[in-house]
C-alpha cells in the first residue's frame, strides 16, 4: 500500500497517508493512457476549417475563352483549382473530431495515472488548501514549498473559487476537482498536488 507524506501549505510534514493499492498502486498501463491523452486532444478539437469548392464559390460560370485557336490551354471556368480565387480541391468542412471511449478504458487509464505520479514521487498530499482572501502570493509560496515550481496540477475536493482565482494567474498552474479530472492534465502536470479530502473521494470514485 502507497504511503506519502501530508504537508500543509508551508511545506510542513504533518503526518501520512496510506493510499489505496488499487487507485494508486497499480502497474501504469501505458497503452491506455495514451488512448485517453488521443482521445482528450481529439475531443478538444474544434473542428470548424471550412473552405468552398469549385461547385460552392461564387463567379465562373462563363467560360473564359473559346476552346480552340487562341493558344492558350482550354478553360472551363475562372474558378477551377488551378485558378487564383478558384474553388479548393477536397475542400475541407466542418466536423467533430470528439469520440467516447468505454468506461472501464477510462477507469483504467485514470487509475495508472494516478500511480504513475506516486511511483514517479509528483504526487504531494495537503492537508488542506484554503484561503481566507485571493491572494496568488499565497498559491505561489505554496507551490514553492513543496517543489511545485513548473506545471502543477491543484486538486480541491470542491468548489473554492478563491484559491481556483488566485492560481489561474499563475502560469502553468491548472485547478480541478475529483469530478473533472482526466488523464492529459495529470500526466502533463510536473507536480500533482491533492487536498487530503480530495484523495478520499477520489479513493470513493475509481477503488
Amino acid at each position: 500500500m502507497p504511503k506519502v507524506a501530508v504537508l500543509d501549505m508551508a511545506g510542513k510534514e504533518v503526518g501520512s497517508i496510506d493510499l489505496s493499492e488499487a487507485v494508486f498502486g497499480i502497474e501504469p498501463n501505458k497503452s491506455v493512457m495514451l488512448h485517453m491523452v488521443k482521445n482528450y486532444l481529439a475531443n478538444q478539437r474544434q473542428g470548424t476549417q471550412s473552405a468552398l469548392t469549385r461547385a460552392e464559390v461564387s463567379g465562373g460560370g462563363k467560360k473564359p475563352w473559346r476552346q480552340k485557336g487562341t493558344g492558350h490551354a482550354r478553360q472551363g471556368s475562372t474558378r477551377a483549382p488551378q485558378w487564383t480565387h478558384g474553388g479548393i480541391v477536397f475542400a475541407p468542412k466542418p466536423r467533430d473530431y470528439s469520440y467516447t471511449v468505454n468506461k472501464k478504458v477510462r477507469r483504467l487509464a485514470m487509475k495508472s495515472a494516478f500511480s504513475a505520479k506516486v511511483a514517479g514521487n509528483e504526487m504531494v498530499v495537503i492537508d488542506a488548501i484554503t484561503m481566507d482572501e485571493y491572494k496568488t502570493k499565497t498559491i505561489a509560496a505554496m507551490l514553492k514549498a513543496v517543489g511545485a515550481e513548473k506545471k502543477a496540477l491543484i486538486v480541491l475536493p470542491e468548489v473554492n473559487e478563491k484559491v481556483i482565482a488566485s492560481a489561474a494567474n499563475i502560469p502553468g498552474v491548472k485547478t480541478a476537482q475529483v469530478n473533472t479530472l482526466n488523464v492529459y492534465d495529470i500526466l502533463n502536470a510536473d507536480m500533482f498536488i491533492v487536498a487530503k479530502d480530495a484523495v478520499a473521494k477520489i479513493e470513493e470514485v475509481y477503488a
